[in-house]
């Protein structure tokens, strides 16, 4: 039982940390720091939610959940189970290990879709897209809303529209351009693809899916950190203005926008200099480095 209740208290301290990280203002000035954060969250999350009901079904053991389920496999092949564990107990492993399987299902559902999705859009590119040397290393569609965005993958793809060119001035378009690469580079695709899976597997914490938007609009703020360490904050901050203003911003399915998140804040961030709170995310990624290794030991264990 003190097992379950070690799984049980990490899904509570899962909840208030992600309460304390959301109405943090620190996030905004180190959004690579906090977006580990936040994946030392999931992760201590999907562990525990696990391990709650494993270790109640294991609880006539009293071993560590990884020693247990050892035990356990052991006793089902020699048909040896031990007094106390019935029907119930198991239903409690089955459960955990349900879980579990929901949540690489929908993992694997989730990458399977994105990369469907990704794939059907990179042969549309391939028949309408067309270089243009005001875009060097993008692509340009012909369309006349506001476009730009990164079609991620083994062969990424940054895209921007004829209305996007008309928009922008070079500068402008450069820091774009930088934005939507800094987004193929680090592979964002894949830090937001966990939280999905958590979204769709835990349906009944809602609070998971607004750590998914926090985390999304992290992602955004850390693409534009690139942008701006390369060409400065102010052309980033007026490409994101005109953007604001034009609306109709158009991101296909398995794609990163530029304009897809709460823009304005993300303008007032550039044009504020702060400094990054180093002492204090460093003291954060150290707790929730703590808070996903407690179930990673107890599974272990």
């Amino acid at each position: 039982m003190a097992y379950a209740l070690h799984f049980a208290v990490t899904v509570l301290a899962c909840w208030l940390t992600a309460q304390v990280l959301a109405a943090a203002t620190w996030p905004g000035r180190s959004p690579r720091v906090a977006i580990l954060c936040w994946q030392g969250v999931g992760l201590a999350l999907g562990l525990s939610a696990m391990g709650v009901p494993i270790a109640l079904g294991l609880a006539p053991y009293d071993l560590p959940t990884g020693s247990a389920l050892l035990a356990l496999a052991d006793d089902l092949v020699h048909d040896t189970l031990p007094p106390g564990l019935g029907v119930l107990h198991l239903a409690g492993v089955g459960i955990g290990f349900g879980i579990g399987t929901m949540l690489l299902a929908t993992t694997f559902r989730s990458i399977l879709g994105t990369v469907r999705a990704q794939r059907r859009h990179r042969e549309l590119l391939t028949l309408v897209a067309r270089d243009d040397p005001a875009a060097p290393g993008a692509l340009v569609l012909d369309h006349p809303c506001a476009a730009a965005y990164c079609l991620p993958g083994m062969r990424p793809r940054v895209v921007v529209s004829a209305g996007t060119l008309d928009l922008l001035d070079h500068a402008e378009l450069a820091a774009v351009l930088a934005h939507e690469r800094a987004h193929a580079q680090e592979r964002h695709d894949l830090v937001l693809l966990p939280f999905t899976a958590l979204c769709r597997a835990l349906p009944w914490f809602g609070w998971v899916r607004a750590a998914h938007e926090r985390v999304a609009l992290l992602v955004e703020m850390r693409a534009d950190d690139k942008a701006r360490q390369a060409h400065a904050e102010a052309p980033l901050a007026g490409a994101l203005r005109r953007f604001a203003a034009a609306g109709n911003r158009v991101t296909p399915a398995g794609a990163l926008g530029l304009g897809d998140r709460d823009l304005d804040l993300r303008v007032r961030r550039l044009l504020v200099a702060e400094r990054p709170p180093r002492v204090l995310g460093a003291t954060v990624l150290a707790l929730t480095t703590t808070l996903a290794a407690l179930p990673i030991s107890l599974f272990l264990s």
